[in-house]
């Protein structure tokens, strides 16, 4: 028998760190949310740091208040229901390989914003925004993976933890609260910025089920990894609108994401002692254009969007306890949408987006990230010339990928590997009601 030895600290090592970023990339890519309003849900976000058509515009660009010349309230929320098929497992450990049922993890997430913008005089406007940037849920069936490892008696060396190792529970949300402000300086040029309080909380738990050697059927349980933490943080943003003439104009923008430090219940391999849990969020930078053409009711807008995801390099605790390494990839989405407007009353839109995966060199089960394309549609409502309903709809659709995930370096180094493909899909709707003073 292979008595390479797998310590429940490393293990928990390395869960507690899959963990933390589940299927918040079913409805983007890493763990970014796309889900700041109804009204770019509609359109895929495209041009959304620059089309103005409600408060919401201030999460994407604080130069944008500059647009608004009456005070706007918008209120709405999300709801994503994400997919995410694990198939054609297999499980190998210094004790031999097994193949794993398939499974389906399903989530639904509701996610709400509310956006104020009050021009005060033709130069300044500030802005108020409450929305997410950033979450995830995922939860694996318990018994996936359930009784596939081994250990002795006494329960001093692990000699395979269970494929459910690599499974579990994550429940990770957050919280943006935007403080902006804008000034015009000209006919043509706006600019603004603000500051972010990112607060952010997660449940994370990673249990495995082990069965005796020699122990005649009995089985072993160990708890791997029990997170219960919440932390704050601080960034800003800039931007700037440089308006051609009225049906042309462009927007630019810079979100400065801080790191966030986790603390609470922060315990993995016995050790409770290990410091706060520390995760690098990833800034973005965006560009925007809208052109409306001219004597018709048609319009056409375009976003490109970074994301420096190789900020998120690895997750380490505050006391320097290795987490695990991620070693992600900066990416960008690219969108493009159009918007038509029937009549007094009624809005039309469209859009298309292309959201790279960040995953590069190293893949993980707990992450089912992968290129994505969005297919959105939404409408608009104008009750009267102060009140307005929004509609949007997207259906997200990941490609296959192939995941070799590992502890401990793997089945060749003694460790344990994971081999399967998974494929999320999500639909995503949105209601927001918006109301001008």
């Amino acid at each position: 028998m292979n008595n390479s030895r797998l310590f429940k600290k490393s293990l928990l090592a390395v869960t507690i760190a899959s963990a933390s970023l589940a299927s918040a990339q079913v409805a983007a890519a890493g763990f970014q949310l796309n889900s700041q309003s109804a009204t770019g849900l509609g359109r895929a976000f495209a041009g959304d740091a620059v089309i103005a058509d409600n408060a919401s515009a201030i999460s994407r660009n604080a130069a944008a208040l500059a647009l608004f010349d009456r005070t706007e309230v918008s209120l709405g929320a999300n709801v994503i229901q994400s997919e995410v098929d694990v198939t054609g497992t297999t499980y190998t450990s210094p004790l031999g390989s097994q193949s794993i049922p398939d499974t389906q993890n399903d989530a639904t997430s509701f996610v709400p914003n509310l956006f104020i913008a009050h021009p005060i005089n033709e130069q300044f406007a500030v802005g108020f925004g409450a929305y997410s940037n950033f979450g995830t849920t995922n939860e694996f069936d318990s018994n996936w993976g359930k009784g596939t490892g081994s250990v002795t008696p006494d329960g001093t060396t692990v000699f395979a933890p269970g494929a459910d190792a690599f499974g579990g529970t994550t429940n990770v949300s957050s919280m943006n609260l935007l403080f902006a402000g804008s000034y015009r300086i000209n006919d043509q040029w706006s600019l603004g910025g603000g500051i972010d309080f990112v607060y952010g909380e997660g449940e994370l738990k990673r249990d495995t089920t082990m069965n005796v050697i020699g122990g005649g059927g009995a089985t072993a349980d160990a708890n791997l990894m029990n997170v219960d933490a919440s932390g704050w943080g601080v960034g800003f943003n800039l931007g700037a609108v440089y308006e051609l003439n009225e049906n042309n104009r462009f927007g630019l923008s810079y979100h400065y994401s801080p790191e966030i430090e986790a603390s609470g219940t922060v315990s993995y391999g016995g050790q409770d002692n290990i410091g706060d849990l520390k995760m690098p969020l990833p800034s973005m930078a965006e560009f925007s254009g809208y052109h409306r053409i001219e004597d018709t009711k048609f319009a056409v807008h375009y976003s490109i969007q970074y994301i420096s995801w190789s900020d998120f390099d690895a997750l380490v605790t505050t006391n320097g306890t290795p987490i695990k390494d991620y070693k992600w990839k900066d990416t960008f989405h690219y969108s493009i949408g159009g918007t038509y407007y029937i009549n007094q009353n009624w809005e039309a839109r469209v859009g298309y987006m292309f959201d790279e995966g960040v995953q590069d060199t190293l893949t993980s089960v707990s992450v089912p990230d992968s290129d994505r394309q969005w297919f959105s549609a939404g409408a608009s409502y104008h009750f009267n010339a102060d009140q307005t309903l929004d509609l949007g709809f997207t259906y997200l659709v990941g490609e296959d990928v192939a995941v070799t995930d590992t502890i401990n370096g793997g089945v060749a180094a003694g460790g344990l590997t994971l081999n399967t493909t998974t494929k999320a899909t999500a639909i995503l709707f949105g209601a927001q009601y918006t109301h001008r003073f």
